[in-house]
């Protein structure tokens, strides 16, 4: 199927791993261009050099920290130098650290909100200009199942996750006159390093071992396994494309049938 965004720029942050990384993969394989970010140099680049060199798309890395405005502030108008202009934005970031009320500080509060929140802001605030101006644009909200089903011991994920999707949804009413959609993705248990970090968290918390914490997961999901993060990433390019083009607003969940929720 032709997607239709062959050419199309697109920023993806925190890209250098994961889900973000397979988001990257994806968008690429359609003919996308490419500025990747993360904090960590060496596996940024690495992956850049590996879509480079088996899509053949133009892909730049940007170290980047986004709990850092000045430095979204300049991967934007490094992004803008390079290609002129941002037709798709996939807000993502890395998981705010787990833990329950009383385990929280203040500065954890704050930390997670600028991470898990305000990157998603101030990432729309710089690229939505220029999508207004061209009269279109695609954002994509990566958050978590967290944001329909709060995950035990996942409390700032329980409370920010949903604060990017409540913008999401606002953000698509307030842009559809400019052709630009907004819908927000809620994966659920991926096999990433983030997965697996929990699970080894709670294989020390709970004396279980990360394997029979895993089946446990598993058995809560209908379809028996945990995801590939590649299934995330092509529903990513979909919504991405000339194909999704009635479809904003939506907040939709990829998790195998994690949720019970009707909505």
């Amino acid at each position: 199927m032709d997607l239709g965004i062959k050419d199309r720029v697109a920023l993806v942050a925190a890209s250098s791993k994961g889900l973000g990384r397979a988001v990257a993969w994806s968008l690429a394989r359609e003919g996308v261009k490419l500025v990747i970010c993360a904090r960590n140099k060496e596996t940024l680049e690495q992956t850049a050099e590996d879509i480079l060199m088996k899509t053949g798309v133009t892909v730049f890395p940007l170290v980047v920290d986004l709990a850092d405005s000045d430095q979204i502030d300049w991967m934007v108008t490094e992004t803008l130098d390079l290609f002129r202009k941002v037709d798709i934005l996939v807000t993502n970031a890395g998981g705010p650290p787990a833990g329950g009320f009383s385990d929280l500080c203040d500065e954890q509060w704050m930390k997670a909100a600028q991470l898990t929140l305000m990157s998603a802001v101030r990432l729309v605030k710089g690229v939505l200009p220029g999508m207004r101006k061209q009269k279109w644009g695609r954002i994509i909200h990566l958050t978590s199942v967290s944001l329909k089903q709060p995950i035990d011991n996942l409390l700032l994920s329980n409370v920010f996750r949903p604060g990017v999707a409540g913008m999401g949804k606002s953000l698509s009413r307030e842009l559809a006159q400019d052709n630009i959609l907004v819908n927000t993705l809620c994966p659920g248990y991926f096999l990433t390093d983030r997965v697996k970090e929990l699970f080894r968290q709670q294989s020390e918390e709970t004396g279980k071992t990360p394997e029979e914490i895993e089946t446990s997961v598993r058995q809560m999901i209908p379809l028996g396994r945990l995801g590939n993060p590649e299934e995330l990433a092509d529903t990513v390019a979909f919504l991405a494309s000339e194909r999704a083009k009635y479809i904003t607003g939506a907040v939709l969940q990829v998790d195998g049938g994690y949720i019970n929720g009707l909505l």
